[in-house]
């Protein structure tokens, strides 16, 4: 469950979820589960909960299709207020470039997103990171092996894992005898439901529209920046400019490309390219019209 905003009222909370909230928790809390079985939802709440008793706690969004608090194709970590979702990078929140909205394919750039964002919350001074990971659990695509390795990188002492039936077995077999961290199963939140592709779709379509709304056209020499992968430009490419740190500084959509001139021309709400060291290529093409995107 996605939503900007998650109305816990409109909820009948599990008591196993309100159980939780009384432990004293620290650490990176990785929350798991398929998609639709309601981890935004359970992320969310005990983000909450956390907050509502003085602990010093952050948010990681860590799914680049579904995620809430940033444009598809990122990550992002944020503390304070969740409802103020789509705020420009800054002091509560850090984004990192996937450049796709499925970690099939890059799972690399996700690990590493993930290291770097919990250690940023961590340096801010946070007790507690709420790390909301994607729905790719399958083991045959990769799903298990990718959350395996999260908490081998991060070490959470908690984790909590939601199913509806036996998706997670897979994963969940190994993970019942690690001893150096606590597992919880949980079952969803009666009131969440799912969500067909054609309404992810229109969700990604929204979210990129409010991103690029205060977007204008830039026309930059690319030669100025390191060009990650390569500068191979097609149009409507989802592009990610990066400071000096990795972290996002914000987003394009090549429209032009010259390559006599070696000059491209972007639509980003960024109002300077001033702190971009890197113009990282991503594989998506967003449409600038109808901001629906699709694979390339």
């Amino acid at each position: 469950m996605g939503g900007f905003g998650v109305e816990f009222s409109k909820i009948e909370i599990p008591a196993e979820w309100e159980d939780l909230t009384k432990d004293d928790l620290q650490g990176v809390i990785l929350v798991i589960g398929a998609s639709d079985a309601g981890k935004t939802t359970f992320a969310r709440y005990l983000y909450q909960q956390l907050r509502g008793k003085g602990i010093s706690a952050a948010y990681l969004d860590g799914d680049p299709g579904q995620g809430s608090l940033g444009p598809p194709g990122t990550m992002t970590l944020a503390s304070g207020d969740l409802r103020r979702a789509l705020l420009p990078e800054g002091a509560d929140r850090k984004r990192w470039f996937v450049g796709s909205t499925s970690p099939k394919g890059h799972m690399l750039p996700v690990v590493v997103g993930a290291q770097h964002l919990a250690q940023a919350a961590f340096q801010s001074g946070m007790k507690c990171l709420v790390y909301d990971t994607t729905g790719l659990v399958e083991p045959d695509q990769g799903g298990a092996a990718l959350k395996l390795a999260k908490i081998d990188l991060l070490r959470p002492p908690l984790v909590v894992a939601i199913q509806r039936h036996r998706e997670l077995e897979a994963l969940l077999r190994p993970l019942r005898r690690f001893k150096r961290l606590r597992l919880v199963e949980l079952q969803p939140a009666a009131a969440v439901v799912g969500r067909s592709r054609e309404a992810r779709q229109r969700s990604r379509a929204s979210r990129y529209e409010e991103y690029f709304s205060p977007a204008q056209e830039m026309s930059l020499f690319w030669p100025q920046m390191a060009v990650v992968p390569a500068p191979h430009f097609t149009p409507n490419r989802l592009l990610g400019f990066e400071g000096k740190h990795g972290y996002l500084q914000g987003l394009g959509i090549l429209l032009e490309s010259d390559r006599q001139t070696r000059r491209i021309t972007v639509l980003t709400p960024l109002s300077s390219l001033h702190k971009v060291e890197v113009l990282r290529i991503g594989d998506l093409a967003v449409s600038p019209v109808t901001y629906r995107d699709e694979f390339v």
